[in-house]
């Protein structure tokens, strides 16, 4: 099974080798059909703490690195 790939921006580097990211997802909405923009964080692996705020990243799915951390860096685009 291939592992999820997902993009967002990181809204905080405070954590060594962390960074947080926030996932935006849109929708219509099942009755009203408007567009509706919900957003998740998840918390990404950063081995060189290359990562800053406002950065655009790809994240990929992986093993359980911690208890929340189960996402890893694979690209970044300033």
């Amino acid at each position: 099974m291939p592992k999820r790939i997902l993009q967002g921006v990181v809204v905080s580097d405070k954590n060594e080798k962390t960074v947080v990211v926030r996932v935006e997802r849109r929708f219509a909405h099942p009755l009203l059909q408007k567009t509706v923009r919900r957003s998740k964080k998840y918390k990404a692996h950063d081995e060189n703490n290359q990562c800053k705020v406002g950065d655009v990243v790809s994240i990929q799915e992986c093993a359980p690195i911690s208890k929340d951390k189960c996402w890893t860096v694979i690209n970044v685009q300033a």
